[in-house]
């Protein structure tokens, strides 16, 4: 059975996202956490804290098993882009330029491999 966490409106733009989430996709939860504790980037932090959230999330759903002995992977994890919020910055001559600070949306779905090979088998 599979666990859904997500995370809206975080602010950091996509792009940067992007280059965390890429690393932990289809992984294994914990070889997952271990590559975002040593990514020496901001977005990895708020990426940690919400699969560590989707793991909560599969313990409450699959009482009296264990994530360890689960097996648990991330089974799809994507970022879409959020609202962006505009902003003007004075310019020479009068003129501004518009900043524009993006956000994005984190999913995140985590899975376990004992239900995969149950599935393959039926």
């Amino acid at each position: 059975m599979e666990a859904v966490a997500k995370l809206n409106n975080c602010p950091t733009s996509p792009r940067k996202m992007r280059l965390v989430v890429d690393l932990i996709r289809g992984e294994r939860v914990e070889k997952a956490l271990y590559i975002l504790k040593y990514t020496n980037k901001e977005a990895a932090q708020r990426v940690e804290k919400l699969l560590l959230s989707a793991i909560k999330n599969w313990e409450l759903k699959n009482e009296g098993q264990r994530p360890e002995e689960s097996e648990l992977y991330v089974k799809t994890i994507s970022v879409d882009g959020g609202r962006q919020l505009k902003r003007l910055r004075p310019a020479p001559q009068g003129r501004g330029y518009r900043i524009r600070k993006r956000s994005n949306h984190v999913t995140v779905v985590v899975d376990s491999n004992k239900n995969l090979v149950e599935e393959q088998t039926n």
